[in-house]
């Protein structure tokens, strides 16, 4: 599994586009964070990170696919997968492997953003001004959110051959998984506490629940959950050809 992890890695830095992504995304988080006026840290009356917070999630919705279409793709469509399948190995370290060497790149994608977190800790005043219970709870849940939205690419990404499709797949259910059902809850058609069970089932309701810097276990189980059910459906587009 360890040689798959950093066959991935590799896979990706070796190429200009993973400079790319990773710096896109840098750049978006910035220009939201220090030059857009009506999200800027500079024009707000109290030091936080809740802008970062709040965009980084969309910014995941099209940069994890990014990262996650060539996983499968990319090998079936060199023909390497039939090779990786001669080989002793499981289909689920071949999946685990994937799986964790793109988390870990998205883990690596994050790491920049502690400056953000230095520069706006030494603006408070006093210095040092700043709540890092909701800022560890943050990114703990930004964290889940990029491992769940890591699961839907790895299985998009092994429903197809073309690296644009499974893209574009992923990306809509990423966005679907995490702002679906909070705009499906608002439909005239649920009353009571009905839309409410329709808010818990997407993501971005347990997202905000951690981002206060309040973790809660059913937060926590929920995406396991999904994270397990999206890496178990990837499993069976592995072995449906098998079958």
């Amino acid at each position: 599994m360890i040689s798959i992890i950093f066959k991935e890695i590799n896979s990706f830095f070796s190429s200009l586009i993973g400079y790319l992504v990773i710096a896109t995304f840098l750049v978006f988080i910035g220009l939201f964070m220090w030059v857009f006026t009506d999200t800027s840290v500079l024009d707000n009356r109290y030091a936080s990170l809740s802008q970062l917070f709040a965009i980084a999630p969309m910014v995941f919705v099209f940069l994890i696919p990014a990262l996650t279409m060539r996983s499968f793709a990319e090998e079936k469509q060199n023909g390497t997968i039939e090779f990786l399948n001669t080989k002793p190995i499981k289909e689920s370290t071949i999946l685990l492997g994937k799986y964790f060497g793109n988390l870990l790149l998205v883990v690596i994608t994050l790491l920049p953003t502690l400056i953000y977190v230095y520069s706006v800790h030494s603006l408070g005043a006093p210095v040092g001004n700043l709540d890092m219970g909701e800022v560890v709870g943050s990114y703990m849940g930004l964290l889940l959110l990029g491992s769940l939205f890591t699961a839907i690419g790895i299985f998009t990404s092994s429903l197809t051959e073309n690296q644009i499709v499974a893209f574009l797949i992923a990306t809509v259910s990423c966005f679907l998984v995490y702002l679906g059902f909070d705009y499906l809850s608002r439909l005239p058609i649920f009353f009571g506490n009905s839309d409410l069970l329709v808010q818990k089932i997407g993501a971005e309701y347990h997202y905000a629940a951690i981002s206060k810097g309040k973790v809660e276990l059913r937060d926590v189980v929920y995406f396991l959950t999904m994270i397990g059910f999206f890496l178990w459906l990837t499993w069976v587009s592995l072995n449906r050809r098998k079958w």
